[in-house]
């Protein structure tokens, strides 16, 4: 068992989900700060200073904070956007790649297989009764 472990722990595919899973971390904290840092103080500003997190219900003892939930949906949206812009702009790159390497030219086929296949054509044409 612990060799199957070993064997599964150290293949390409578990060590570049780990390196995934660091990446996106980080860049799920740069994202956040975008959103809580440049994005919602310049929404705020054009709405007039309204703060999404500070609107709630009040119902006698229950708060509803629905505010933070428009934030969190916000934050959502700018955060999916980010993300599909980050895999487009990495799809763009990598289908560059790929066009790069699929360019290959064929090699010109050898005298031997010219005349080959002039003898081929010739046989043909003799099957059919034309000379």
């Amino acid at each position: 068992m612990w060799k199957e472990f070993k064997s599964f722990a150290i293949k390409g595919n578990v060590l570049d989900l780990a390196v995934a899973v660091v990446i996106g971390a980080a860049f799920g904290k740069i994202v956040s700060s975008l959103v809580a840092d440049i994005i919602m103080p310049l929404v705020g500003l054009l709405s007039g200073g309204i703060n999404l997190e500070k609107l709630t219900f009040t119902y006698q003892d229950v708060v509803v904070k629905y505010g933070m939930f428009l934030q969190s949906v916000v934050d959502f949206f700018i955060i999916s956007f980010s993300i599909f812009m980050v895999v487009k702009l990495a799809n763009r790159f990598k289908h560059k790649e790929t066009v790069k390497v699929e360019v290959v030219e064929t090699p010109a086929p050898g005298p031997e297989i010219v005349l080959l296949t002039e003898i081929r054509d010739l046989l043909k044409v003799n099957k059919q009764g034309e000379v």
